[in-house]
């Protein structure tokens, strides 16, 4: 896949995580997210690691979406599904693994930031996490506040203060791309998944990871101002996983006493792709 689909070298790959100068080759980000995953940079920033700590996550990767991802990604060569380029586990169990302190299975992605670094205005690069925002989200509410920061909070569903200003063409391939992976994730029970957007000045001409695609080297927007870049990440929740019918059944008793309304990880997967394809489309503006 690294080779054939996406053209990624496989030398510079490699490279990528491995230190000449005596530097740790992975840099750590932020914090711990919802799902208790780890996130370490590349010392180059062009690839990112992410721990799967809960069984239920990497178990469906591995045996139910790992074939039809393959297959999509190969006859799409436009997907905005991310790129996952390596999914890596420990084949031994190790005592942090069995305390649950180490995750033993990670995969590896395209960093959609790679070239801010470099640019002329860094702090100028915006991004957003965004997921239909009509939905509850019990890992927010239900979770005590002390096991998670305040900036995680925020950062669980964004709002786009604006407007995807695109031309016709590009609005119709954008959502036609969309369609086809999330009919994909739809076939394989997935729920809970966001578009990860990021929005730059429009003179910048970051540099790009493998094959060039418009939207992993940036859609000018039509008013001149911005490039846009966009993946859908987080496609993990897979409804019929023992994990995730127990944490519904949870959440809709819950519910019932509290009547907040549908959730992301209650919903059907065909209900969450729709309004995942309505935010999109309300977000874009067409000239």
């Amino acid at each position: 896949m690294r080779k054939e689909a996406w053209e990624i070298d496989e030398h510079e790959y490699k490279s990528s995580f491995r230190s000449e100068d005596k530097t740790l080759p992975l840099q750590p980000m932020g914090d711990l997210g919802f799902s208790g995953s780890t996130f370490f940079s590349t010392a180059n920033s062009k690839f990112l690691v992410k721990s799967l700590p809960r069984h239920f996550e990497h178990s469906f990767f591995r045996e139910d979406l790992f074939q039809p991802y393959y297959h999509h990604m190969r006859t799409h060569p436009q997907s905005l599904l991310v790129w996952i380029t390596d999914y890596v586990f420990a084949p031994y169990k190790t005592l942090g693994s069995l305390l649950k302190t180490t995750p033993a299975h990670h995969v590896i992605m395209e960093n959609m930031l790679y070239g801010r670094e470099k640019d002329p205005r860094p702090d100028r690069w915006e991004t957003y996490d965004l997921k239909p925002i009509d939905y509850f989200y019990p890992e927010r509410d239900l979770l005590p506040e002390p096991l998670v920061s305040e900036e995680t909070i925020s950062r669980l569903a964004d709002e786009f203060p604006d407007k995807i200003r695109l031309t016709r063409m590009e609005y119709e391939d954008m959502m036609n791309m969309l369609r086809a992976d999330t009919e994909l994730l739809e076939a394989s029970n997935t729920v809970d998944y966001s578009l990860f957007l990021v929005r730059f000045p429009a003179s910048s001409e970051p540099d790009i990871i493998g094959r060039r695609g418009p939207w992993r080297a940036g859609v000018p927007s039509t008013d001149g101002k911005w490039k846009y870049r966009a993946v859908v990440l987080d496609f993990f929740w897979a409804k019929h996983k023992l994990h995730a019918q127990a944490m519904t059944g949870m959440v809709q008793t819950f519910n019932v006493l509290g009547r907040h309304g549908p959730m992301t990880i209650t919903t059907t997967a065909d209900e969450y792709r729709q309004k995942f394809l309505s935010m999109v489309d309300a977000m874009v503006e067409v000239s």
